[in-house]
């Protein structure tokens, strides 16, 4: 065994990428094709079939060994066993059958004196398999003795011999002179197909009809239109594929097709149900059809039980949903029927189709079956119930915004969700409950009773911040305010939160808490950590007096005193200012002032003793300075109040949240502008008057095919929206204007293809023989064809089309060369082209997210790129929005946000690529003192590939404006 080292690596490769190592087949060495040799020329059959696969992966591997050629010519070619004809076929298929001229090799004429022979054999399996080697020959010398063998098993008694006597008929009659070959070859195979049973015969005679002579397959089609439903799945599929092809080059008869297609929607085959919906949407645009075709992909849904075959089909109805709106908005209940489904991908995919097709006739039918599908996740059956819980809140929340009138119906069941043990969820809820409760007024009062009511359930730290907001902020009668200081007061519990007694032996309870059981007396000090953040430390000293112990409180005490103790005192911070809002605001309902100064009084104990568990050493950590400044600002509040800073915090809290719902409203409608893109005619169009013309003869269908083609018309979207400019900027020269070969390239990138249209011009006064583009990629690309020999004249030109399929978000790059041999010089001479580089541009587009989901992924995703900022751009908004357009992402971060000239800027920016991936993108600046930006962009993603190929384009993008 032999192996060769290939390093495909360039000095641009990351480091972390590993070499390459090609493991190749023994050579084709003396010594092993004597073995193969020797083990030919024995009868032991299986040695024989061990040989026969040996030469073959030779073959495989680029090795010619013509000394095996005359002995398998003796030995191998006699032989009566079917694996070895098979592997012998094989052989012939892989071998070199020309020279390097271009003709037949003198060899080749002694196994076609064989091949007639296995054409006449009497056992079946021998024709077909020879039958099938010869479709797979491109010489016409070799083929052209075996055509009246070929012709003879078009009768064979047996169908596999016939179908595939007529697949080697349609494949001579499609070589350059195979028309002489088979003068009458689709008279023969028409004649064939009246009279054939065989469901695979017939469809390869309708196929042959159909490649070789259109018209004949377009007469039998018309001629047994009765029974096209009654045809075998296979055939059914080859029609499709007929009327498609018909279809393109004569719009005008489209009409008779479509009845055949709709026909064709009640076969037994969900096969060709599927390709039959599809062909009806790329034909014709009448609501009839792509209602039909709708309602067949809703069905087909309910009937495979393949993920991925449904995901296919959502992705099917999506596109339907994006030109056919108001056709898909009837079929909203049939889509949300999908939700059954247990896969996540399913049902977010549904959803997202679903909450575009809401209008208002049916959003209460909706919110009333997305309702019973939050109560289904309250079972506890599947494991991923409260991520699907979370999806169902956030599907009823974008109800409810674009129609308040149903929020009164679902927004008290999904409080009930406000203690779920998913905190995601819980989130959603709260801020649901946020949004609605500014947007419905009419709610605010039933609302307000049901989150007091209810607030003890709250378990989550993340919750209840947004909670006590929503408490501190929308509690106005002199009840609610009286309520809500009052269920802040039970879930905190008996105060102190800690007590300091004098036994010598710790209690349990102290044990846990504290990390020694003597009293600790600390300072304070904040110090920076390496990352930028703030910290406090602790200097320490031992009492031997007193020890401290937390007050756990009654079994009655609430969810936040649980929350304070484990030192949550950003919580506490949050309890300070919602306690001094309903102060405020207490002491504008009521009338007596005994009453508010009580509540003042009980409120600033509850802060006061904040701040001691925050600076005792029974707390698990000490308050974060932000924490300490902001309650004591709220206890000087409390003890020195005026009606200017009462103002600020009763009303420029609420007016900001308000204004942040309003930006977030003017968002929406402006994405919602962007995706319904305007089209205009042009002037010169003909005007064609549907009213004038004759309507006999024709269907409803066909009336409403017209209409809406000339509608099309009309609105201007049968126009191109590429221009000539854009075309140009897709081609890339691959060779000097000095090689004997010029090459440019025009490259069009589309999801996961690329493909590459190569023109290739002779500039040399010799015809090239054997020219071949060979092609290699790096990167996730993958080559689709192999690359093929052509012969071009002096001073001609031709084209060559390569495709590539893309795998992941990755920048690659294509590269290659161009050999050619001429007839003065034998050696093959080699053109090396320029690098292809694919942009990750093309694969990315802008998206939108909530800033939650936002944190969440930029918390969870591992790959992080950081790019230092090194611009001439000077100021911070334009340099934003240089790399927003180079980046060719979103910026999820409000205009409000950004206002004003601080000094500083932070924005982030979201983008979705075509596989999914998701791309973040976190802007940090700062202007310096002398004008210059500073800071850092930093990316992240899940994989590597995306992290890196956009670090390079903002790297290369950033230092200009343009």
């Amino acid at each position: 065994m032999h192996f060769l080292y290939a390093l495909c690596c360039s000095a641009t490769v990351k480091m972390d990428k590993s070499s390459t190592l090609l493991v190749h087949y023994d050579k084709g060495t003396p010594a092993v094709a004597k073995e193969i040799k020797e083990a030919l020329e024995g009868n032991d059959v299986e040695a024989k079939v061990d040989a026969m696969k040996k030469a073959v992966m030779l073959l495989l591997n680029g090795e010619t060994i013509p000394q095996l050629f005359i002995t398998i010519i003796r030995y191998v070619l006699p032989s009566e066993d079917h694996t070895i004809q098979k592997l012998l076929l094989l052989y012939l298929e892989l071998i070199e059958k020309t020279d390097s001229k271009g003709k037949v090799l003198p060899e080749m004429i002694l196994i076609c004196q064989n091949l007639r022979n296995n054409l006449m054999h009497p056992n079946e399996y021998i024709r077909g398999v020879t039958l099938r080697f010869l479709c797979r020959l491109k010489e016409t010398e070799i083929v052209e003795p075996l055509t009246p063998s070929v012709l003879q098993n078009l009768e064979h008694r047996h169908p596999f011999v016939r179908r595939n006597a007529i697949l080697a008929v349609m494949a001579i009659y499609k070589l350059p002179n195979g028309e002489q070959l088979f003068v009458d070859a689709p008279e023969m195979i028409e004649k064939a197909l009246s009279t054939e049973q065989d469901p695979s015969a017939k469809r390869n005679a309708f196929l042959m009809l159909f490649t070789c002579a259109e018209e004949r397959a377009v007469n039998y089609l018309l001629s047994n239109v009765d029974k096209v439903s009654d045809w075998n799945e296979s055939l059914q599929m080859v029609v499709l594929e007929l009327i498609r092809s018909v279809c393109k080059t004569k719009p005008a008869e489209k009409g008779k097709y479509i009845k055949i297609i709709i026909s064709l929607l009640s076969a037994t085959s969900s096969a060709v149900i599927y390709e039959c919906a599809g062909t009806l949407v790329s034909l014709s645009s009448a609501p009839t059809a792509i209602r039909a075709a709708a309602n067949t992909y809703c069905q087909l849904l309910l009937s495979q039980s393949d993920n991925n075959v449904k995901l296919i089909l959502l992705d099917r109805l999506s596109e339907l949903k994006s030109s056919h709106r108001d056709i898909m908005v009837e079929l909203i209940i049939d889509v949300l029927r999908v939700l059954s489904s247990p896969n996540l991908d399913i049902r977010r995919k549904t959803l997202d189709i679903a909450l575009d097709l809401i209008t208002h006739h049916n959003i209460n039918e909706v919110v009333q079956m997305l309702k019973k599908e939050v109560v289904k996740t309250q079972s506890g059956e599947l494991e991923k119930n409260g991520e699907y819980r979370q999806m169902l809140i956030q599907a009823i929340h974008a109800c409810a915004v674009k129609f308040p009138e149903v929020a009164s119906t679902v927004v008290h069941l999904l409080m009930d969700f406000l203690g779920d043990s998913n905190v995601a969820s819980a989130l959603d809820v709260i801020s649901f409950v946020r949004e609605i409760i500014e947007t419905n007024p009419k709610l605010r009062v039933s609302i307000i009773t049901r989150l007091l009511d209810t607030f003890y359930q709250i378990r989550a730290g993340k919750v209840c911040p947004c909670a006590l907001w929503i408490i501190g902020e929308y509690c106005l009668s002199l009840s609610e305010v009286e309520s809500g200081i009052s269920t802040i007061k039970q879930c905190l519990g008996e105060l102190p939160f800690y007590s300091v007694s004098e036994e010598s032996e710790p209690t349990e309870a102290s044990k846990k808490i504290q990390p020694t059981s003597s009293a600790m007396v600390s300072s304070r000090k904040p110090v920076i950590l390496a990352d930028g953040t703030y910290a406090t430390q602790s200097a320490a000293s031992e009492t031997t007096f007193s020890t401290p112990t937390v007050v756990q409180g009654a079994l009655t005490s609430g969810n936040l005193r649980a929350l304070l103790l484990t030192g949550d005192f950003f919580l506490g911070a949050v309890v300070a200012c919602t306690l001094t809002k309903l102060v405020l605001r207490l002491e504008e309902v009521q009338s007596s002032k005994t009453e508010v100064n009580k509540t003042v009084t009980q409120a600033l104990l509850i802060m006061v003793s904040m701040l001691q568990l925050g600076q005792s050493p029974a707390s698990p950590h000490p308050i974060d300075n932000d924490s300490y400044e902001r309650i004591v600002l709220c206890i000087k509040l409390l003890c020195h109040r005026n009606d200017e800073m009462k103002k600020i915090w009763l009303e420029s809290c609420r007016q900001s949240f308000v204004k942040m719902i309003s930006e977030k409203q003017l968002r929406e409608m402006e994405e919602l502008k962007a995706k319904t893109q305007t089209t205009h005619a042009q002037p010169d169009d003909l005007i064609d008057f549907f009213h004038l013309k004759s309507r006999k003869g024709m269907s409803q269908l066909e009336l409403e095919d017209q209409v809406q083609d000339d509608l099309k018309r009309a609105t201007g979207e049968f126009t191109k929206d590429e221009n000539d400019a854009n075309k140009l900027n897709r081609i890339l020269q691959l060779t000097g204007f000095s090689d004997p070969v010029y090459a440019e390239a025009y490259v069009t990138v589309h999801h996961y293809d690329i493909a590459l249209e190569v023109t290739v011009i002779n500039r040399t006064k010799e015809t090239l023989q054997n020219l071949c583009l060979e092609l290699a990629t790096m990167g996730d690309l993958k080559l689709v064809e192999r690359p093929q020999n052509y012969s071009l004249a002096p001073a001609t030109s031709m084209q060559i089309k390569a495709n590539i399929k893309v795998s992941s978000t990755e920048t690659g790059v294509i590269f290659g060369n161009i050999v050619y041999e001429t007839s003065n010089v034998m050696e093959r001479n080699v053109v090396v082209l320029n690098d292809i580089h694919i942009d990750i541009m093309d694969y990315i587009s802008p998206a939108v997210c909530s800033d939650v989901a936002f944190r969440t992924m930029w918390a969870e995703f591992e790959w992080e790129n950081k790019v230092a900022v090194n611009t001439k751009i000077e100021n911070e908004r334009e340099f934003l929005d240089h790399i927003i357009k180079s980046t060719n992402m979103k910026c999820l971060t409000g205009p409000s946000e950004l206002e004003g000239e601080c000094g500083f800027l932070a924005a982030n920016l979201y983008a979705k690529s075509v596989f999914g991936e998701d791309a973040l993108v976190n802007v940090s600046i700062e202007k310096q003192t002398d004008g210059a930006l500073s800071g850092y962009i930093r990316i992240r993603s899940k994989t590597q590939g995306i992290a890196l190929s956009l670090g390079d384009k903002i790297t290369l993008k950033q230092k200009g404006s343009s």
